[in-house]
């Protein structure tokens, strides 16, 4: 069963990425897995949601801005960025500062 992340209490950060596909895979998929398992080990990660339709919209969540910056970092998140033109034919990255959650 697919469930929100589930994140401690605020404030933490999000970081948003929205995006519109190219057509074909060109190794997307496998790749996107690859970067959401090599996430998870960082230090600082939080969690992860994604949807896709026309626009995809996938938000991680991290402790601090440091972590960001790290992961921003690896070399091998920083090979995936420099394939962003075969997956993608527009995208932006939003970071923010979460100050309040609520839900069930």
């Amino acid at each position: 069963m697919v469930s929100p992340a589930q994140t401690p209490q605020p404030p933490y950060f999000a970081v948003i990425f929205t995006s519109i596909r190219t057509d074909g895979d060109n190794d997307y998929g496998e790749t996107a897995k690859q970067m959401l398992e090599l996430a998870s080990e960082q230090p600082g990660f939080l969690g992860f949601e994604s949807a896709r339709q026309e626009i995809g919209i996938s938000v991680s969540y991290w402790v601090s801005q440091e972590a960001i910056t790290a992961w921003k970092e690896n070399i091998v998140h920083r090979q995936a960025q420099g394939r962003a033109k075969d997956w993608y034919r527009a995208f932006r990255v939003r970071v923010c500062r979460v100050e309040r959650e609520y839900g069930f």
